[in-house]
């Protein structure tokens, strides 16, 4: 029987993976929920125990040295064939996820295509070797320059890497989401814990990863995943020794915790944890121009997608006073109050969205302006638009916190200094878009180096709801939407995160790692002396 035919006939077992190997949790079980419709799933998942946790972290440590020096071919081939693995079970991991997530298949399909695109940048990231960023300063001989040392630097991965599954993007955030295969390329082992919202989802893909592991011939430690409570078992994986990072994308309350864990340890560890944001949206006045109509469905469209549960989704909106911006505000109240509350990802998230939302409307000076209605089944909540002067958004910071779902909060601002005034004021973004034109120019100049210092993606003219996986994207921001603003979840820069500089001075070439040795047998793109050459470093042609 083939592999390809082996992942097709995979199926949810409900056992963790420890070292790539199936096990049977020994603390006790939890069973998936259907939030269309609140129904048990039949597969009991077992929770691991503190010894079967302490297997897992103790087999990424003895696996790290050997994962982090296979060469790049190799760990290349690895995660292709993770991305192979999981195309090879898409349709049993669709139908599992949409009974656990309430997600439709178009939309999962999309993901799942999302999530083996990323693996696959990754290997071809890892086949150049960019990431290695080797650098020689050669010891000089010629008289006119200061005697020095042979000095050569590259970048090693740090150690095993805690990831946590997100909720709302349960393959792009998740098993071998993202941070899993960032990870995984900078040659760092992975051990997930598996969102309890969709276990099964993370279980099949979990087998994907860990047949890749055995086909490439690595040591079963380099996967685990995980089943059990974010507040013991989440707890004590980050408090583990073994584990040198963490990436982690939820609630700003989750991710906190883990900072506070992670910074009391013996040896503190860095948490990449993607929490809030509300990516406010800036309307300049000439936009509004005989498109108003459009920009409201537009709008309306991106704040509903996926009932709002994106980490971008558009939550804050700051809209011209006077008469065109009412025009615009009366489309997207109209636009709004004809949408239907779609099924969100838990009960949970559906109680906290209906708290946020009675919050909100108990703030003077907070108006709602729209409501749509509500969805059938039991976690499917009404879209609701609010609306408040700039004078109250600034008095009342609680209206800077995120509502995770379809909510919405215009503001309306007097001219473009008060505006830049209100930017400064923002917290922490993933994103900010600006719909604007010619006319705008001159303020569109003024806003951005305003922007620059509270966001991660600025965006012209588009919405910022879908996130492409390239070299260029920045996902992340200043606190409170990453506890790192210096870092990205998405896209190749990501691999920084879970790497070191490490420098060798006066090696012996046969000492070197093969980075930094003279023949460059990789073929590395390397700088030498400042000057970025090719494939050999004398004589090298400048790039």
């Amino acid at each position: 029987m083939t592999e390809m035919a082996t992942m097709s006939e995979s199926r949810v077992t409900g056992r963790a993976i420890i070292a790539s190997a199936p096990e049977m949790g020994t603390e006790g079980c939890f069973h998936a929920v259907n939030p269309r419709d609140g129904g048990i799933l039949d597969t009991a998942f077992g929770m691991v125990s503190p010894a079967q946790l302490r297997r897992a972290t103790g087999a990424a440590h003895e696996a790290f040295d050997v994962f982090r020096d296979s060469p790049p071919a190799l760990r290349a081939g690895f995660l292709a064939r993770i991305a192979d693995n999981i195309d090879a079970i898409g349709g049993r991991l669709t139908e599992r996820g949409v009974a656990e997530t309430g997600l439709s298949a178009q939309r999962l399909e999309s993901e799942r295509v999302r999530t083996v695109g990323q693996l696959r940048l990754f290997a071809e990231v890892v086949r150049k070797g960019d990431h290695l960023e080797a650098r020689i300063d050669p010891r000089r001989s010629d008289s006119d320059a200061t005697p020095g040392s042979d000095i050569r630097q590259r970048h090693i991965p740090l150690g095993p890497v805690a990831v946590f599954g997100a909720s709302n993007f349960p393959l792009a955030f998740s098993s071998a989401g993202g941070d899993t295969a960032s990870a995984l390329a900078a040659g760092c082992p992975v051990i997930v814990k598996a969102h309890n919202a969709h276990p099964g989802t993370a279980e099949l893909v979990g087998q994907a990863i860990a047949a890749a592991v055995r086909e490439s011939g690595l040591p079963g430690g380099v996967f685990s995943l995980l089943f059990g409570s974010g507040r013991t078992i989440g707890q004590d994986l980050v408090a583990d020794q073994s584990i040198k990072a963490v990436g982690f994308t939820g609630s700003r309350s989750g991710g906190m915790a883990l900072v506070r864990i992670a910074s009391e340890r013996a040896e503190p560890i860095p948490v990449y944890a993607e929490m809030s944001s509300t990516n406010p949206v800036i309307v300049l006045p000439s936009v509004l121009d005989g498109a108003s109509s459009e920009l409201a469905r537009e709008f309306v469209a991106s704040l509903t997608m996926g009932s709002g549960q994106f980490c971008t989704n558009p939550g804050l909106v700051f809209v011209p006073a006077g008469k065109r911006g009412d025009e615009l505000v009366t489309e997207i109240a109209d636009a709004l109050g004809s949408t239907v509350g779609q099924t969100m990802l838990t009960d949970g998230i559906a109680r906290a969205f209906d708290d946020g939302v009675g919050r909100r409307e108990g703030i003077t000076g907070v108006t709602v302006a729209a409501r749509g209605r509500t969805g059938s089944g039991p976690n499917a909540p009404a879209p609701v638009l609010f609306t408040t002067a700039l004078e109250t958004f600034l008095a009342d910071p609680s209206l800077q916190d995120e509502i995770f779902g379809s909510a919405a909060l215009v503001v309306r601002y007097p001219d473009a200094a008060q505006l830049i005034a209100v930017m400064e004021r923002l917290h922490g973004q993933l994103t900010a878009a600006i719909f604007a034109g010619p006319a705008d120019f001159a303020d569109v100049s003024r806003i951005l180096p305003v922007l620059e210092r509270r966001v991660g993606r600025i965006i012209y003219n588009e919405w910022p709801t879908g996130v492409q996986v390239n070299h260029a994207m920045v996902h992340g921001g200043p606190f409170p939407a990453t506890s790192d603003s210096r870092t990205t979840s998405v896209g190749t820069l990501a691999i920084r995160r879970f790497q070191r500089p490490v420098s060798y001075q006066n090696l012996p070439d046969e000492l070197l790692p093969p980075a930094l040795q003279e023949a460059n047998p990789l073929g590395l793109l390397r700088r030498i002396d400042g000057v970025v050459l090719g494939m050999s470093p004398r004589p090298g042609v400048p790039l």
